[in-house]
């Protein structure tokens, strides 16, 4: 019997009790844990419309829908896994390098214990804290990076740190193992063609949307998972990744990309894979009354816990 578990829905109802991810108790412990969800409730870094802040407490709410069992997985997770929401990093808004050492410190016994860390945003420069953690115990990881934006900008408005140059500096501090790691998804206008080869030049493989619908799923998968090869990797899922149409509750939303039914098969397909840590970020959910957005987020968290639990031994 696996220690921590959520809360039975065919017991409590799911409009009850404090909003949990899945209903999991939330205890900030790593004793007895192979995975926890923590929320990083930080937008300050934020380019275009702001609002993250409040993604983690949306994932939550709506994720009680979510049943352990994973059918096309066909894994159980709460069989398989004792996990926790171990709730939220005290961030510092409207200070981002103060907050980045937060999340550092806050997740450090989480990955030294060995369970996995999966983060909730929060805007995509909460990732750069979360790498430096898990670069102190794991050394430089290779990074499989879902999004419609690169994320490597040298500089904005003269500022080194935002959600748009996350991967620039974890590249610069040496908390990813380059030659592994790969960035999938990107799409929209861009200021140059420059743009398009920035993240090639500083050694990330890169397949943008457009490669992706020419060569379709089953070799952008083959490819990543070429790639990574045998590395840990950690796994940064921007949900701009997905087309406005199923996740229109984002920050910087871009047209043209892909389904939620894709998404979740593009996921599934990884599960071989050696990650050590996940997030999912930029979800808005005030630009969402519907809860899509934040509803499609918890399922996708739901595929990276389906990912531990098939890969336990």
């Amino acid at each position: 019997m696996n220690k921590y578990v959520p809360i039975n829905s065919l017991e409590v109802p799911r409009f009850a009790e404090i909003k949990t991810f899945m209903r999991l108790p939330n205890i900030k412990t790593t004793e007895d844990i192979d995975y926890a969800v923590i929320g990083i409730p930080f937008d300050t870094a934020s380019t275009y419309r702001t609002g993250s802040r409040f993604g983690p407490s949306a994932i939550r709410d709506i994720s009680s829908l979510i049943k352990p069992y994973n059918a096309p997985q066909k894994v159980n997770v709460v069989e398989k896994l004792s996990g926790v929401d171990y709730g939220d990093v005290s961030v510092n808004p409207g200070y981002i390098e103060d907050t980045y050492e937060r999340i550092e410190k806050e997740l450090l016994p989480v990955v030294k214990s060995g369970a996995i860390p999966i983060c909730l945003g929060g805007d995509h420069s909460i990732t750069l804290g979360e790498l430096r953690a898990i670069a102190k115990i794991h050394g430089p990881v290779a990074l499989v990076h879902f999004d419609s934006h690169f994320d490597t900008i040298d500089s904005y408005f003269g500022k080194k740190y935002n959600h748009g140059t996350v991967f620039r500096r974890a590249l610069e501090e040496g908390l990813i193992d380059v030659e592994h790691s790969i960035q999938i998804g990107m799409r929209g206008t861009f200021y140059s063609e420059k743009d398009l080869i920035e993240s090639e030049n500083l050694g990330f493989e890169v397949i943008t949307s457009f490669e992706m619908r020419e060569i379709g799923l089953a070799n952008t998968i083959e490819r990543i998972i070429n790639r990574v090869g045998d590395k840990k990797a950690f796994f940064s899922f921007d949900i701009d990744f997905v087309d406005p149409a199923y996740a229109p509750g984002t920050g910087t939303i871009e047209v043209g990309g892909f389904s939620s039914m894709e998404i979740l098969d593009m996921i599934r397909k990884l599960k071989d894979i050696s990650f050590i840590g996940y997030d999912i970020v930029e979800v808005l959910p005030c630009v969402d009354p519907s809860q899509i957005t934040a509803f499609l987020a918890s399922n996708i968290v739901f595929e990276f816990i389906s990912i531990i639990a098939l890969q336990k031994k």
